[in-house]
């Protein structure tokens, strides 16, 4: 008899304990082997204090079992909370998610009936790296952290996923129209990987017009690979044009672990009265079944669904009158799906699981990059002042500056507003104050930018941050 496989499963928030009794439901008529752990995560525990979401035994479990099948959790309002998902995804280096989106037509209604989009995003970085801070009275401040290991890592898993599962086209969308160093280096990055793949076609979309054809005709998309931001916002927009953000089932996928959850949120608003659609956490169910070698189970749960939906039993978020036949509440559109168990869809394609290349991808490691020189070449002072003007602010601050380093630029917000500025520009009481190193005066050091700090302290001005500009193999590693 094959062994149970052991997973840790989390009931969640809102309407998560309904969707997950429906998925588990599933997934136990459907006779999958599973040893199943449970936690408690979310709202109830961040409110015991603890600011993960996630007590340490929690973690444990995960240790443990490495497969974590999640529904959704609320966060609470208030900035000494974190988010658990993102916790989670970088505490086990969960870096790809991964979100198949398809249309049913014409069992549920979408405007693109040939849609087949699978999302990839990098599920570590960017914003969502968590680095915020409230720097003046105001103006607040979020970092973007994009690196080369995180981009290499997510551009080989997509083209790889693509290899594994017959995708004809990978495309990359980034920002780096305005976001040069940051999206830049994904794109180059993803470059960099198409073209050890050139069976595979592969192509660059700014992510705003990228958006738009994807919500336009998502038809000419295959595999798309973003980073954390983009990903996040446009697979949603992706589960909804085919039909409801319901139906959208997601794998976080790393090297030693995986969760695998619903797309959608906690929807508070419906919790408890049994209209919330299961699809996108038995479809995430279908996604573990493969991740853990259970093939023949996920294609017969996933058919299962399929029937289901072409006969019509469709959750309120799907049903439309006259294409729906019955609007099911939560239970029993789980209900419908066991009863199908062992049919096929008639329309649809089915799945066949067990006959395709293996779903899990495990890409080969990051290459090692060569050694780069850096030189330290000036320094942004970052500065809260409201007392007068960016001229009487570059006035006093050229005077603070030593032998070997040189007021060159003020900006306000990005914008730069000395030596020349427009009497339009609104300013706020954020500056960044640039100083770089003076011709002639040799290797610069950070002595060199403590007595530059100590000048401009001592001349009465509030230094909120500073950060160190530096010249990587002779390329200036700043912008602006």
């Amino acid at each position: 008899m094959p062994v149970n496989t052991p997973i840790t499963v989390a009931y969640g928030d809102g309407i998560g304990p309904e969707i997950m009794e429906a998925a588990l439901f599933v997934l136990d008529k459907a006779c999958a082997k599973l040893d199943i752990d449970v936690i408690e995560i979310g709202e109830k525990v961040y409110l015991r204090g603890v600011t993960s979401g996630m007590e340490p035994s929690a973690f444990d479990s995960l240790r443990r079992t490495r497969v974590f099948l999640k529904a959704p959790v609320t966060t609470p309002q208030g900035s000494g909370y974190t988010s658990l998902n993102v916790t989670t995804r970088k505490t086990f280096g969960l870096y790809a998610n991964v979100r198949p989106c398809m249309s049913y037509h014409p069992f549920i209604a979408t405007k693109h009936p040939r849609m087949d989009v699978v999302i990839i995003r990098e599920n570590e970085e960017d914003l969502y790296a968590g680095i915020e801070h409230r720097q003046t009275a105001q103006v607040c401040q979020c970092l973007k952290l994009i690196s080369r290991p995180g981009c290499e890592k997510i551009a080989r898993y997509a083209f790889e996923y693509a290899a594994a599962n017959n995708r004809r086209k990978v495309s990359c969308f980034t920002k780096d129209n305005i976001m040069k160093m940051t999206d830049g280096l994904f794109h180059k990055v993803f470059d960099e990987i198409a073209a050890e793949y050139p069976s595979i076609a592969s192509e660059h979309w700014i992510v705003d017009i990228g958006a738009a054809m994807l919500a336009d005709t998502p038809e000419n998309f295959d595999v798309i690979v973003m980073p954390n931001l983009y990903g996040d916002i446009l697979s949603d927009v992706a589960a909804q044009i085919t039909g409801s953000v319901g139906l959208g089932g997601s794998a976080n996928i790393g090297d030693s672990c995986a969760m695998f959850e619903a797309i959608h949120g906690s929807a508070p608003r419906i919790a408890g009265r049994n209209e919330a659609n299961p699809s996108g956490l038995i479809l995430a169910s279908v996604l573990m079944l493969n991740h853990i070698g259970q093939s023949g189970t996920a294609t017969r749960i996933h058919n299962a669904w399929l029937r289901a939906i072409e006969d019509g039993i469709h959750t309120a978020d799907m049903y439309k009158q006259g294409t729906s036949r019955e609007k099911a509440g939560t239970r029993e559109f789980a209900q419908a799906v066991v009863e199908r168990l062992g049919e096929n869809p008639r329309a649809l394609k089915a799945a066949d699981y067990a006959a395709e290349q293996p779903r899990q991808v495990k890409p080969p490691p990051t290459a090692q990059q060569p050694e780069v020189s850096k030189e330290l070449t000036g320094v942004d002072v970052f500065l809260c002042w409201d007392k007068g003007s960016a001229a009487q602010l570059g006035g006093a601050l050229t005077s603070a500056g030593t032998p070997a380093l040189r007021l060159r630029t003020i900006s306000n917000r990005g914008q730069n507003v000395w030596p020349h500025t427009s009497p339009d520009t609104f300013c706020t009481d954020h500056w960044r104050a640039r100083f770089t190193r003076e011709t002639g005066t040799g290797k610069l050091e950070y002595a060199d930018i403590i007595a530059l700090l100590d000048n401009v302290t001592r001349a009465g001005y509030e230094i909120i941050k500073t950060e160190n500009l530096y010249d990587f193999d002779g390329i200036p590693g700043f912008t602006g």
